[in-house]
């Protein structure tokens, strides 16, 4: 059983930068798709980043430039860097790991997920 635990939220200022990290646990996080999606209060949980098992990387338009999604093999572990961080960008973020590899933009795609970690930030 995969298991999923996301860390590094917090409260920022406009313009500032966090990095959340995704340990993942019961699978090597290189055999798996690896995604990170936000949901803000009122609104549908939407896609963040992804890294397919061959680390090409895609990323909503929100964020393009301003993100990076990456993993450490060593440590099991898949990030994002989050830098030039917007009010906008409030939301809870969660990880997901994928078995598959392909629409890795949808939610559904993928088999696990883990609690969420906050991000807030102020303006």
């Amino acid at each position: 059983q995969v298991q999923l635990v996301e860390s590094g939220g917090g409260l920022v200022q406009a313009g500032g930068s966090l990095r959340l990290s995704c340990a993942v646990s019961g699978r090597t996080a290189s055999s798996l798709s690896m995604g990170w999606f936000r949901q803000a209060p009122g609104k549908e949980r939407e896609f963040v980043a992804a890294i397919s098992v061959r680390d090409i990387t895609v990323y909503a338009d929100s964020v393009k430039g301003r993100f990076t999604i990456s993993r450490d093999t060593a440590k099991n572990t898949v990030y994002l860097r989050m830098n030039s961080l917007k009010p906008e960008d409030t939301a809870v973020y969660y990880c997901a790991a994928a078995l598959e590899g392909y629409r890795l933009l949808y939610a559904g795609v993928y088999d696990y997920w883990g609690q969420g970690t906050q991000v807030t930030v102020s303006s």
